[in-house]
């Protein structure tokens, strides 16, 4: 079985910092990506940053410069370093994982429980 495990986030004023992280437990035959996603209330998911476990990255347009985006691929587990925030960056963020567990026969895509960020003025 496939689990995320999200913590790190919080209440924080804004130009504030927090770090997230997200534990990958199981086992893999390949881990392809990990990142994060949010979500806003009333808002769509959207992508914030994701990683390949080659390390090339990917990051909204919003938060360019602010957040960075880390893993450890011997631990399974990736980081999210986010500086500078603000209060527009309040939402629920998710752990992603796309990966092919050594319990199933293709790749699939992994959700964490969400963890709140609030950022407040």
């Amino acid at each position: 079985q496939v689990q995320l495990v999200e913590s790190g986030g919080g209440l924080v004023l804004a130009g504030g910092s927090l770090r997230l992280s997200c534990a990958a437990s199981g086992t893999f035959f390949r881990i392809n990506t990990m990142g994060w996603y949010r979500q806003a209330p009333g808002a769509q998911r959207e992508l914030v940053a994701t990683m390949t476990t080659g390390g090339s990255t990917s990051y909204a347009d919003s938060v360019k410069g602010r957040f960075t985006i880390s893993r450890d691929n011997a631990k399974n587990t990736v980081y999210l370093q986010m500086n500078s925030l603000r209060p527009e960056d309040t939402a629920v963020y998710f752990c992603n994982l796309d990966a092919r567990a050594t319990s199933a026969y293709y790749n699939q895509n992994y959700w964490g429980q969400g963890t709140q960020v609030t950022v407040s003025s």
